[in-house]
């Protein structure tokens, strides 16, 4: 398949990268600015896939017939991003974002059309370090796809590349899931502005991260979809000092996804008559320290 990169941050940079370093055909897009920087390669340093250097061209706008888009900006920058990519030169094409969060997902289809997107979720600390240049520091990279026609055919790409890929039961299952686990996780260490290790050696912080992870499992189970809080406790107290991309955003001064993720999971609650009291202190916390 031709692939199409918006996005060439952590996340999309990854995932281009290992397409082309797989021998696929894939283009970035990029805004002007971006591009005048980009060196024609992108240099990675993964503890999944190694340190390697693949040519990538880079365009500032969808130029080409392509038959996969993955969109990877953060939610802050989604809205300009999109300029790139007029719904006439997407026509052929499957839209997968990769984006934190739920909103994203009504946004492209009104954009692109209902069958064209194909929603999916990644597990993976990622980051830029540069234009072109990608760290990835985690010992895991997971894609998971919601189910779609394309969906056993892309992930088939993706496994073949080294990054992990699996096709999940339901849409609602692979971004909820992805929610419960993320939205607690980013909003604790980003209010307490330290790593999860930090939040869950800390009897009074652990309970606020479980109780705002309950929260979004009940989302969930309104949904028909299970959520292991337990297990995913479990699993954080053996993350180390694991950042949370909205706390090195906090950290840097950026803008925060806050309301994609805080502000999705209240939102998804008050659609099923639910309370989120934990993750809207968590939200409001944040909100006051960075006005």
């Amino acid at each position: 398949m031709r692939h199409a990169v918006l996005g060439a941050g952590g996340v999309g940079g990854l995932v281009g990268a290992a397409l082309a370093h797989d021998g696929r055909d894939v283009v970035l897009l990029m805004r002007s600015e971006s591009r005048a920087a980009y060196d024609g390669r992108l240099h990675v340093e993964s503890v999944v896939l190694g340190d390697f250097e693949v040519e990538v061209p880079a365009a500032t706008a969808l130029d080409r017939e392509v038959d996969v888009i993955w969109v990877t900006p953060k939610a802050t920058q989604l809205a300009d991003a999109l300029e790139l990519v007029p719904p006439t030169a997407a026509a052929n094409a499957t839209i997968v974002p990769l984006l934190n969060g739920l909103d994203h997902v009504t946004v492209l289809r009104a954009r692109y059309g209902s069958e064209a997107v194909l929603p999916g979720v990644v597990y993976v600390e990622s980051e830029r370090a540069g234009v072109g240049r990608i760290a990835q520091k985690s010992a895991f990279a997971l894609v998971e796809l919601a189910p779609h026609p394309l969906a056993d055919a892309l992930s088939a790409e993706l496994e073949a590349t080294g990054l992990s890929c699996a096709v999940g039961a339901s849409e609602a299952a692979v971004l909820l899931r992805k929610l419960a686990t993320l939205g607690p996780v980013a909003l604790t260490t980003t209010a307490l502005q330290a790593p999860l290790s930090s939040v869950m050696g800390d009897p009074a912080w652990r309970s606020r991260i479980e109780a705002s992870m309950r929260e979004v499992a009940a989302v969930a189970a309104a949904e028909g979809v299970e959520f292991d809080v337990d297990a995913t406790l479990a699993l954080c107290e053996g993350a180390g000092d694991m950042r949370s991309s909205m706390q090195k955003d906090r950290e840097a001064g950026l803008p925060l996804e806050l309301d994609a993720i805080g502000g999705a999971i209240i939102r998804a609650s008050e659609r099923h008559g639910l309370e989120a009291p934990a993750t809207q202190a968590l939200v409001d916390e944040i909100a006051a320290g960075t006005r």
